[in-house]
């Protein structure tokens, strides 16, 4: 049993332990997660996989990602805002995602509501509320990594202001961690380091 530090995986690498309970994790944890994301659409993506994740395991919304992304046309927001009600009803009924009423409808207001954003101004926004390194102490185990920080609340609720639904301080905090506004790899997880 883990104490939450890091562990070696299949191949000896020291690795956030999380990342070692599926196969998908290992890919996900060592290219993805905790590298720099920007850009309106990709950000609008992650915010809204997030979203979906909400109550659910993350490899839950990893395994249907490929899903998903055929379902809401790539995560373009000006795609997914023209959705019509025959959208809707399409999504309700699709099995390569989760099919929760809420979690559709926020995600089609989130992106007729981001329609009316400027160009860049969904990166500039999460990415202002980006803490300075300095002052995050290094996390050693699981337990070190918080579920909100201040500026995941104040994330959510800048986000909140502006019209977007379904984006808590939690989920807030794991759109942070997963764009690497944070850095929330182990101190001695192999890719803590990584470019």
């Amino acid at each position: 049993m883990s104490d939450g530090a890091a562990l070696a995986g299949p191949d000896g690498v020291l690795r956030c332990p999380w990342a070692l309970s599926a196969p998908e994790y290992v890919a996900y944890h060592d290219e993805e997660w905790g590298r720099p994301v920007h850009g309106d659409d990709a950000l609008f993506e992650r915010l809204s996989l997030e979203a979906f994740q909400s109550g659910l395991s993350w490899i839950t919304i990893l395994r249907r990602r490929p899903g998903f992304r055929a379902a809401f046309a790539d995560f373009k927001i000006a795609s997914v805002a023209a959705f019509t009600d025959e959208d809707r009803e399409r999504l309700l009924t699709d099995t390569g995602i989760i099919r929760n009423r809420a979690k559709i409808d926020a995600t089609l207001a989130n992106a007729r509501a981001l329609t009316e954003w400027s160009p860049g101004e969904l990166d500039a926004l999460i990415w202002s509320h980006a803490p300075g390194p300095a002052g995050r102490p290094v996390p050693k185990t699981l337990s070190d990594v918080p579920p909100v920080t201040p500026e995941s609340t104040a994330l959510s609720k800048a986000l909140k202001k502006r019209g977007l639904r379904f984006v808590g301080p939690t989920t807030a905090y794991a759109l942070m961690q997963a764009c690497g506004l944070v850095n929330d790899h182990l101190e001695a997880c192999g890719a803590r380091s990584a470019p």
